[in-house]
């Protein structure tokens, strides 16, 4: 059974025991996240919502906060001799799926 949520503007698929890296939101560790806009529920049945299933949640459990690697931007002007170097480093929330509620 897996499900595909919505979050932060984003689309995941997960099954139970799932762990997923989520934009940054401010929650305590070892607490548990419900999420409510779900699109779509596979089991034994496919279910998919117009835009969202009623009464289909996805529970989940904050593991840890943490930011990823750092990705690294370089522009190079080859006439104007001019570079830019950035480096920006996303901030995660760590999750695990426990529960497929459908």
């Amino acid at each position: 059974m897996y499900a595909i949520f919505k979050h932060g503007g984003k689309q995941y698929k997960v099954s139970e025991g799932d762990f997923v890296n989520l934009d940054h939101f401010a929650a305590e560790k070892k607490s548990s996240v419900e999420i409510s806009e779900v699109l779509a529920v596979v089991g034994d049945a496919v279910v998919v919502g117009a835009p969202f299933v009623e009464g289909a949640k996805v529970v989940l459990e904050v593991v840890n906060e943490g930011k990823d690697k750092k990705v690294i931007t370089f522009k190079k002007r080859r006439r104007k001799d001019s570079k830019v170097k950035r480096g920006f480093r996303r901030q995660y929330t760590r999750v695990k799926v426990t529960k497929i509620l459908g």
